[in-house]
């Protein structure tokens, strides 16, 4: 029963990873394969690999600049969220005031609004403002929806810090600032590294918004992926090429950090 058990358990994680991994693999190896490769049916499991549809991309100036446009506006808004949610959640954390369950429920519930709802109503706040095709109209929209994954997560974090510490600190002259600065922020690093890796992830992975409100000086890495499509053509191989150059750097990334996220996820689910 035991070896039964761990067969299916072994059986059942290796669909999963299966499911969740193929898309990977099609995007990838479609990156390296011509246009009629792609499209042969039955699909086409050995082929030679071409290096065209990157060297399409790369030739093309306005993919460079818009991995440099996400690069910068993911840097900026992902240093945003933490520098403003990480002393918002020390203080839902470890302070009562009035108000405070309403202000928990405004920060969660900014997560549960649907981007297509907020699109128009931005689009036109945006062009009200001469703030259209601009990095600052992203990093500030994208700031609405990364605060509050920074502060739910910190705030957890800063929970989980026994109180006794800051009690030792103020005992010895420690000021409040100081107490957050040399305590709570070296205590609570891996899940304000946590929350400042999926800041990044989703403002790089973000799409609808930088569809909607950039033109062609602030576009980013997704939206010139989607710009390769066109009414009379379907480059399916540019576009692979293009996903994976966006995936990669961040899949990377995420594989590095990996055991510091699981370590600062489950920090405070247990006393």
């Amino acid at each position: 029963m035991r070896v039964s058990g761990k067969l299916f358990h072994a059986l059942g994680l290796a669909v999963v990873v299966v499911f969740t991994l193929f898309p990977f693999f099609w995007m990838v190896a479609a990156s390296f394969k011509t246009q009629a490769d792609i499209l042969a049916t039955p699909p086409v499991w050995f082929f030679t690999p071409t290096l065209q549809n990157y060297q399409e991309i790369f030739a093309d100036s306005k993919v460079i600049g818009a991995i440099g446009n996400s690069l910068l506006i993911a840097t900026a808004t992902t240093a945003l969220a933490v520098l403003l949610g990480a002393p918002a959640a020390f203080a839902l954390a470890r302070y009562e005031f009035r108000g405070k369950s309403d202000l928990w429920f405004w920060f969660i519930s900014n997560r549960m609004t649907s981007p297509i709802v907020l699109a128009l109503p931005v689009y036109l706040l945006a062009m009200q403002a001469n703030l259209l095709d601009t990095h600052i109209v992203l990093i500030l929209i994208y700031l609405t929806f990364n605060l509050p994954i920074v502060v739910w997560i910190c705030t957890d974090q800063f929970k989980s810090i026994p109180a006794d510490l800051e009690q030792a600190a103020r005992l010895d002259g420690a000021d409040q600032f100081t107490i957050f600065r040399k305590i709570y922020l070296p205590l609570a690093a891996p899940g304000i590294a946590v929350s400042a890796i999926f800041s990044f992830i989703f403002s790089w992975n973000e799409l609808l918004y930088a569809l909607v409100l950039t033109r062609r000086a602030a576009q980013t890495a997704p939206v010139v992926a989607t710009s390769f499509m066109s009414g009379y053509e379907l480059p399916w191989g540019k576009i692979m090429a293009a996903g994976t150059v966006i995936v990669l750097p961040v899949t990377i990334f995420a594989l590095l950090v990996s055991r510091h996220m699981v370590r600062g996820l489950t920090m405070g689910a247990t006393k």
